[in-house]
């Protein structure tokens, strides 16, 4: 995805994917892409920020306890994690693919599409997304999101017809099912005294390549449905934004996402406290009423602190767009090439953790697992910005593109 995955840009910009050609006369139905003179930034921005709220969320499960190292440095990052990352990198991935869904629509039919045309589109991308993530699976992790995704669009397409109550319909009555699923996931551990990272772990310990290839394989099906309940809501609100442009424009919205980014982010952090405070071993003796609030609370406001996130990276792009610094050039060099990225992590992960690879599961903590996301979103930042100079799109993207635009 130039956006993750696999993400358009809006009308009359380009995208990562896109080869300048020339368009051919009239109306057409091909599904070759078409050139566009610029690209919105804040899009971008929040997909380079969003990779490394994904890295922060994946590099703990690759340790067998997150208990080792420093308890204070652990217990900062603990906190960090259910106040700020934790069922908050997924809602901003699900916010920004249903933007980009709409993006891509709005560009086929610009350039006079038919919805059928364009709608098949969509649904060939998700198909292939679904492809690439099972791949992604079976030979590095067993966390993969693009088949998720992937599933998504083609299950949610349709709603690209739809009026804007049906969205906010569809996010609202999915929010509950989809809050009550992670907040059970999330009640066990909290319950038992137990990091979330552990229970939801998915370090190799002794296991060979073989085994793992095997367990995943014959676990991702289950994977897939379990997980795409949870991110209907926001990429139903994610179309609902793209109808304003909300992103693309974010000057013409500034008081709108001032407005959500303060209260989506205090809602976050008063929602996600209660949890956290149990995770660190802070509330002890909680009853079982209040460990039960605590579980739904944080998923249910990580929605929107998910969401802010969004918002606030758009904020930042109003005064970066005016000039443009090295950071903002890179970040935006990240955002344009996220599927490439994000498959990245996990190679470095496997690299990192795993015994047939550094083999460092059995010594690092949680604090240190989260610096090594951190090194790892750097490295990509500077890989990025090193595709970006010589013009290279992103192998991921390149593929996807190959294969979706036949």
């Amino acid at each position: 995805m130039t956006t993750l995955p696999g993400a358009p840009a809006p009308p009359g910009t380009t995208t990562a994917e896109t080869v300048p050609a020339p368009a051919p006369p009239g109306p057409t139905t091909s599904t070759v892409p078409t050139p566009a003179p610029a690209r919105a930034l804040a899009p971008d921005l929040a997909r380079g920020v969003m990779l490394l709220a994904i890295g922060f969320a994946h590099a703990p499960l690759f340790v067998t306890s997150v208990d080792r190292g420093p308890a204070v440095a652990n217990a900062i990052a603990d906190l960090f994690h259910v106040l700020f990352v934790g069922n908050h990198a997924r809602p901003m991935f699900a916010f920004l693919f249903g933007y980009a869904l709409v993006q891509l629509l709005d560009r086929r039919l610009a350039r006079g599409e038919s919805w059928v045309s364009a709608r098949k589109l969509l649904r060939r991308r998700g198909w292939w997304l679904m492809a690439i993530g099972f791949a992604h699976t079976v030979a590095l992790v067993p966390i993969d999101i693009l088949a998720v995704y992937g599933f998504g669009a083609v299950l949610l397409t349709g709603l690209l017809r739809r009026g804007d109550r049906a969205l906010l319909w569809t996010a609202g009555l999915t929010l509950i099912p989809a809050t009550a699923v992670i907040g059970a996931v999330l009640w066990f551990p909290l319950s038992q005294g137990v990091s979330t990272y552990t229970k939801g772990s998915v370090a190799a310990g002794a296991r060979g390549f073989g085994e793992l290839l095997v367990e995943r394989t014959l676990v991702w099906p289950f994977s897939v449905l379990s997980v795409i309940v949870t991110v209907v809501p926001g990429i139903a609100l994610g179309m609902w934004a793209a109808r304003r442009r909300i992103l693309d424009e974010p000057e013409r919205h500034r008081s709108l996402l001032i407005r959500f980014a303060v209260i989506s982010t205090t809602l976050s952090v008063a929602g996600g406290l209660p949890a956290g405070l149990l995770q660190i071993g802070v509330w002890n003796g909680a009853p079982d009423a209040a460990v039960w609030a605590a579980a739904m609370a944080q998923p249910l406001t990580g929605y929107a602190g998910g969401i802010g996130m969004a918002a606030l990276v758009a904020l930042v792009a109003i005064r970066a767009s005016r000039s443009r610094g090295r950071l903002t050039t890179m970040v935006e060099a990240l955002g344009q090439r996220s599927m490439t990225f994000y498959l990245f992590q996990s190679v470095v992960f496997v690299l990192v953790f795993y015994p047939y690879g550094l083999g460092l599961q059995d010594d690092l903590g949680l604090a240190a697992a989260t610096g090594v996301a951190a090194l790892t979103w750097l490295g990509s930042l500077v890989l990025a910005d090193v595709m970006r100079r010589v013009r290279h799109r992103g192998p991921a993207e390149i593929l996807l593109r190959r294969l979706a635009y036949r």
